[in-house]
């Protein structure tokens, strides 16, 4: 399976926001996107940002699934759900939630290393760390399938990145 494999530096908030809005023009349906990162790393950031352009909406409220643990929308006739596992206590707990019932969901999920079988199934995993001397964001991004042509897109979107194919 050919693997697409991209380091970005995210300087400001506004960055974090455009590689929402880019990898909201690649996602397909069916595509579960892992979030991974330490507390305030960006991960509910980028997915918000995420959501609100596949929605369509910029000031859509989006708020962080944290408590609720799953959030629900849709765009047109696409259905979105933003899982966070902070919370979940056994990695059983991730089939109750419903989260990967439906095939054709764009799924963005935080926390994915408390149901490490999600893994299997990510068509997306971006990795989130706080940059050099914990200015900005470094988002570690790998897509397992080819043909989405995101280091290009992100270099049209001004967001510079180093390919680690």
């Amino acid at each position: 399976m050919a693997m697409e494999r991209l380091s970005l530096f995210l300087p400001d908030d506004q960055a974090t926001t455009s590689l929402g809005q880019l990898l909201a023009t690649i996602l397909r349906p069916g595509d579960l996107v892992l979030l991974q990162g330490e507390l305030g790393a960006g991960k509910t950031a980028l997915a918000r940002a995420t959501i609100r352009a596949l929605v369509g909406d910029p000031a859509l409220d989006v708020p962080s699934p944290s408590f609720a643990l799953v959030q629900p929308y849709e765009a047109g006739e696409q259905a979105i759900m933003h899982a966070d596992l902070y919370r979940l206590a056994d990695a059983r707990e991730i089939d109750e939630l419903g989260i990967i019932d439906d095939a054709d969901a764009i799924v963005l999920v935080e926390w994915p290393e408390r149901a490490p079988e999600l893994n299997d199934k990510a068509n997306v995993m971006i990795d989130l760390a706080l940059g050099p001397n914990s200015e900005g964001r470094v988002a570690a991004v790998t897509i397992t399938d080819s043909g989405r042509h995101l280091t290009r897109l992100a270099a049209e979107a001004g967001l510079p990145a180093t390919s680690t194919n």
